[in-house]
């Protein structure tokens, strides 16, 4: 019987192993052995190394067993979709950024759904972390404990795979990092502080002294602490990929940076290479929007920060303080890049960029993303890694958080059945041309909607009755509102329709 235990364990342990190459063999080996013992007059020690691969496949058991990819997750703080460099929409720099999109797969049209409150990115978070839609991530945002428990979030998921997990940088999701990640560092609150510096807001004047300076150090922001935190951010990735590069397991490694929600925060010289006449006001710039008063954002705080009403010379402001802090971001991310290539690891690390959502910065009359307008519910993303095209460009409409679904796939993870978000590879591979019917979006329980289906955009404004309709196909800049048009009375009667049904599929607290 010691013996019979010995060799259990042995094959215990065989079993445990990280799926090197020749687990195979050994498996059958012990196998063959096990079985010996129970009919000892049989000898089994001609077994040599093809009959193992033999009877291995007799069995119907895998003779290789896949590498598990490592995944890369960079997360981006209220990063429109329009702010890379290589998509053509904005002259911004943004060299790591371009390369990731030359060098990968670009989602053109990537969504948040929203949030439930003015923190539009705890909504994202709490989404792309527990893989629920926005309704019911909300059910679970005041405590996550017992998803945290049953080990349901995506760290987790990762963990039990047998992956090393790591995060550093903006968190905002209400669970401690420590409790379902291996490795933390610099776990940053939902943004920089203090919250309220009076300097920041109603600024800039045209013709007055900026009370504001993003460079100074004494407003604290990306600077307190002595080094600016997308530096630290850099510095944390660099330091866990030295470190992982002496492990023979898989990484997760999520990086979530502040930037560039503000209180944008850049060195001078990136300011430097962003002068105003070099910054573009939006096509679609609006001194006022004409339903602010109805969107529940009008005294928001990230609206505050631009005087009312909006000047072009307030919005390049805010844009080249913008632009600088993204390119600043770039450059730190273009250190991690060079941390992978150096540890050695790339060729088999899937490589994921997004933001939590876009950011308005001037279009629309808007600053903050508190609204339903494309540059505000839709981020950047980009994929990068062995299996996915160089190059491509796929404009089905998904939304960021397939990226976790996505990472699952990758990692040979089974999809639980909570996780609502799709894998994002049956469109990188042609498999499928649709990822979702409909596109839902919102904002707070009863204040803002947004609806679309095919090429047509309805958002409703429920506390003041309004409606707004554009067509994505032709007016991409949603600049002229069909909704009141008799010629597409029709239109709006069916996406009406269609949305009162939607509601129910997503848990909708909207009376």
């Amino acid at each position: 019987m010691f013996r019979v235990s010995l060799i259990l364990v042995e094959l215990v342990v065989s079993i445990d192993r990280h799926f090197r190459i020749f687990d195979t063999i050994i498996f059958a080996e012990i196998l063959m052995k096990s079985i010996s013992l129970c009919n000892p007059s049989r000898s089994l020690g001609f077994l040599t190394p093809a009959m193992s691969f033999l009877l291995m496949a007799f069995l119907g058991l895998p003779l290789f067993a896949a590498e598990k990819p490592n995944i890369l997750f960079i997360f981006a703080d209220d990063q429109c979709y329009e702010t890379i460099g290589a998509l053509g929409h904005t002259d911004i720099d943004t060299p790591n950024l371009d390369k990731l999109a030359n060098q990968g797969t670009v989602f053109t049209h990537t969504y948040n759904m929203g949030g439930w409150h003015g923190a539009i990115c705890v909504a994202s978070r709490t989404m792309i972390n527990t893989g629920r839609f926005l309704w019911r991530a909300r059910e679970l945002d005041s405590d996550l404990s017992q998803e945290v428990k049953e080990e349901r979030m995506w760290s987790q998921l990762m963990h039990t795979a047998g992956y090393e997990t790591f995060f550093t940088g903006k968190w905002h999701v209400n669970a401690d990092t420590g409790a379902i990640f291996d490795h933390v560092s610099n776990v940053r609150p939902g943004m920089p502080g203090p919250i309220f510096y009076p300097e920041a807001y109603g600024r800039p004047i045209e013709g007055q002294p900026d009370p504001w300076s993003p460079t100074d150090p004494k407003y604290e922001g990306f600077w307190a602490g002595g080094e600016h935190w997308s530096e630290v951010v850099a510095n944390n990735a660099e330091n866990f990929m030295e470190v992982s590069s002496r492990s023979d397991k898989p990484f997760f490694m999520y990086l979530a940076f502040n930037a560039p929600h503000d209180p944008r925060q850049a060195p001078q010289e990136y300011l430097d290479r962003y002068p105003l006449d070099r910054i573009e006001v939006p096509e679609n710039f609006a001194a006022e929007y004409p339903y602010m008063a109805g969107t529940g954002a009008a005294e928001i705080r990230d609206e505050v920060l631009a005087p009312f009403p909006r000047t072009e010379y307030a919005v390049k402001v805010h844009r080249r303080e913008y632009y600088a802090l993204i390119t600043h971001m770039d450059d730190q991310i273009g250190r991690i890049l060079d941390a992978l290539e150096k540890s050695g690891k790339a060729d088999n690390t899937y490589i994921f960029f997004t933001a939590d959502h876009g950011l308005a910065v001037g279009h629309h009359g808007f600053i903050g993303k508190q609204n339903m307008y494309e540059h505000s519910l839709r981020p950047p993303l980009m994929v990068m890694g062995p299996k996915i095209p160089k190059g491509k460009k796929i404009d089905t409409p998904v939304y960021l958080q397939d990226v976790m679904a996505t990472s699952l796939e990758l990692a040979s993870i089974a999809q639980p059945d909570y996780v609502e978000f799709k894998s994002l590879m049956p469109l990188i591979e042609g498999k499928r041309d649709k990822q979702y019917d409909y596109i839902y979006g919102a904002y707070e329980p009863d204040s803002q909607r947004a609806f679309i289906s095919g090429d047509y955009k309805m958002i409703f404004y429920p506390r003041i009755d309004t409606y707004r309709l554009y067509n994505l196909d032709t007016d991409p800049m949603e600049m002229d509102d069909l909704a009141n048009k008799s010629k597409y009375k029709g239109k709006m009667a069916e996406l009406k329709s269609a949305f009162v049904w939607f509601q129910g599929r997503m848990a909708d607290p909207l009376k």
